[in-house]
């Protein structure tokens, strides 16, 4: 997937490619999760869809939720949820600076040997 050190840098054009599906698969994260969110709100706690995706878009982007919950199935789920949205939340960031991180430390060692 990533050049090795012995290999030149990418040109931009390439890693324009890399980065923009690097940004897909941190959009699918993000759409699963939602979309696990979403129903998880809707069948547990018994919110409507759009009360369901407001929850989840809060819980996954860090703000935390917004309706009050009323039965330990919901707060179960919403606890295992929030767990689930802060490491959804690395892993995306993960996967979004890994390519310039690459570039980076490639590009050191082209210089080393340069």
């Amino acid at each position: 997937m990533y050049e090795r050190r012995n290999q030149p840098l990418l040109s931009k054009a390439e890693f324009r490619k890399r980065v923009g599906r690097h940004g897909l698969v941190a959009l699918g994260i993000v759409a699963f999760g939602l979309g696990l969110g979403v129903a998880g709100y809707h069948f547990f706690a018994q919110l409507g869809w759009i009360d369901s995706l407001l929850n989840a878009s809060m819980i996954l982007g860090g703000m935390g939720p917004v309706d009050q919950l009323k039965d330990n199935a919901a707060k179960i789920f919403a606890s295992l949820y929030a767990l689930f949205s802060g490491l959804a939340f690395i892993s995306i960031m993960s996967v979004l600076v890994a390519p310039f991180a690459h570039r980076m430390l490639h590009r050191f060692h082209a210089e080393e040997r340069g």
